[in-house]
């Protein structure tokens, strides 16, 4: 039953008295909560001109733009100011990245630094995007020339989009796994055993990371290989001894040629230095016979002018020169004399080495009056010879 009806009591439910007075006063309730609300700020009423407090019934209501009134509102204000600032307000470290969302979309990646954003409204998600991170793979793998080798890799990776890495792949950790799974089985079926036991570990290494590098960037994982590194692939257990002994013959073979090389180099300068000596000497060889051909050439030019201006006497002339030339080399003249019974040997070598000590002693024991020039010299030899002739 309402509160109101006839033969009830009517209890007013706002006042707690009962009567017939009507409807609540609307003021006196706005009165009220001005009233609690200043209890709680430290405010006072104003007194009524009946000398009762603004909370009697002679009193009248506070107004709400008093001076009380305006200095709540303002700290009010004041502080929702500090703590919106304080909510919108956020710091980028040198090694994260900020991604700021707006009502749940992507908006902006910030750099490190202060930054703002709008409360209640925007919303940021740090990542750190110099953090490395690394797992390890292993796994048996089919070759090119159909053999069996075990493989076992580390991937090292970093961020490298912030907004990809959170938003566009929904699991980038295994999506790069599967990415280098996928690489090594492509890289590891294209290459020979013996190329991916020696030399080419570095080249598959580089070949990897390229590969899984272009799986990511396709599915924007927002990832980014930073290095991958292989440890020294080895043949199964069942195998590996004729492995070893043909890795042994391979470093034999690789030593020898180092020898073979290394002698190449210390013997190929000397057979062409000497080569080039001789080449040198052949060219010298050259020049002076074809100066010694020159020299003959203009000395029978010169001798046949001469003859041909006195025939007899360059004839007779290059007789005696050409007796005399044969003389000098011979240490025996044996004389015909006409008219005679013998023949007169003359010991020519003897007598030319007794003439010449001779004069060397009558030179060491007394100065001569003048120095002997050699073409005197040259004409006593030929009047000694004479005289023996004769």
């Amino acid at each position: 039953m309402a509160w109101n009806e006839p033969g009830g009591d009517n209890k007013d439910p706002w006042s707690g008295k009962s009567g017939d007075q009507g409807p609540p006063d609307l003021d006196e309730v706005v009165r009220k909560m001005q009233e609690r609300l200043g209890g709680l700020l430290g405010g006072k009423g104003k007194r009524g001109s009946g000398g009762g407090t603004g909370g009697g019934p002679g009193g009248s209501l506070p107004s709400l733009g008093s001076a009380g009134g305006k200095g709540a509102a303002l700290l009010v204000v004041a502080v929702a100011a500090v703590l919106l600032l304080a909510k919108g307000f956020y710091t980028v470290e040198p090694a994260e990245r900020g991604v700021e969302l707006r009502f749940g979309a992507f908006r902006t990646i910030t750099e490190p630094g202060p930054h703002i954003l709008v409360p209640f409204v925007d919303q940021v998600m740090k990542v750190n995007v110099d953090q490395i991170t690394s797992f390890r793979h292993s796994a048996q793998m089919l070759t090119k020339d159909e053999n069996i080798v075990d493989i076992e890799l580390t991937i090292q990776s970093r961020i490298q989009d912030a907004a990809d890495y959170l938003f566009q792949d929904q699991n980038p950790e295994k999506t790069i796994r599967d990415a280098t799974e996928t690489a090594v089985r492509e890289t590891i079926g294209k290459s020979n055993l013996d190329f991916i036991l020696t030399e080419g570990r570095s080249s598959i290494a580089d070949s990897i990371k390229r590969r899984v590098q272009e799986l990511i960037n396709t599915y924007r994982s927002g990832l980014e290989v930073t290095s991958v590194n292989t440890q020294p692939a080895k043949p199964p257990e069942q195998v590996k001894s004729a492995f070893d002994d043909a890795i042994k013959a391979r470093e034999d073979k690789q030593r020898q040629e180092n020898q073979a090389e290394a002698y190449a180099n210390e013997v190929v300068p000397k057979a062409r230095g000497a080569g080039a000596r001789r080449v040198e000497a052949a060219k010298a060889y050259r020049d002076k016979v074809i100066a010694q051909a020159q020299g003959e050439t203009s000395r029978f030019l010169a001798v046949l002018g001469e003859y041909q201006k006195a025939p007899e006497v360059t004839r007779q002339r290059l007789y005696l020169d050409a007796v005399e030339d044969v003389l000098q080399r011979s240490s025996k003249v044996i004389l015909d004399v006409d008219k005679a019974n013998s023949l007169m040997y003359l010991p020519l070598d003897k007598i030319i080495s007794g003439a010449q000590s001779g004069a060397a002693g009558m030179r060491s024991t007394s100065v001569p009056d003048e120095i002997e020039t050699p073409v005197q010299q040259s004409r006593r030899e030929d009047s000694i010879r004479g005289r023996s002739a004769r």
